[in-house]
């Protein structure tokens, strides 16, 4: 399975992400709920080490219309990604994002982020901003390769006094024939 991230200005792909054939076949995309908390608390604890969200916040962003939660299931829960929007803002928020240890490194980050800003253009987002620790490499790498571009940078953002670097991508458009693209990469089962 392929997804392709468009590069916003010529409309030529920047990016693909590639899943495993295996992995293709059993990895699926759909809202979050609240019957996902007890899980999306353990990948919280398996993903990060510190800074990671409460039950409590969990629990509201999953309620909140201000926010949409993308779950990936691949055999038990493979990872979420967090994205908020505030009102009369065309900017959405990658709030968070965070794949299982056991499947890392076989693109569901890709397939995530991709699914995320698929999600922020639907709700009218023409950007979508993020922030990410300095020493992050991976995180870091994904964003570059999926063209986002640094702009800014908070110090001491984290718990560990860890800086955030600020990324921002311009998202291109939904135009007719995206929104009826039918790849179960970007489908989020309703």
């Amino acid at each position: 399975m392929k997804v392709r991230l468009l590069h916003p200005r010529r409309n030529r792909v920047s990016c693909v992400a590639m899943l495993q054939p295996a992995l293709e076949s059993r990895l699926r995309l759909r809202p979050g709920t609240p019957a996902d908390l007890d899980h999306l608390l353990a990948l919280e604890r398996a993903a990060f080490a510190t800074d990671r969200l409460s039950s409590r916040s969990l629990r509201r962003f999953v309620a909140s219309p201000n926010a949409t939660l993308i779950v990936a299931e691949e055999a038990g829960l493979a990872g979420y990604a967090l994205v908020l929007f505030r009102p009369r803002s065309t900017i959405a928020r990658l709030y968070s994002i965070a794949v299982a240890p056991r499947i890392a490194g076989r693109g569901v980050g890709a397939l995530l982020l991709a699914a995320a800003e698929e999600a922020a253009r639907r709700r009218g987002c023409d950007r979508m901003r993020l922030e990410v620790h300095m020493q992050n490499a991976a995180a870091l790498n994904r964003y570059r390769k999926s063209g986002y571009r640094q702009f800014g940078r908070y110090r001491a953002y984290y718990d560990d006094g860890g800086d955030a670097l600020r990324f921002e991508k311009p998202l291109v458009p939904s135009s007719p024939q995206r929104k009826n693209f039918a790849s179960p990469a970007l489908a989020i089962a309703r």
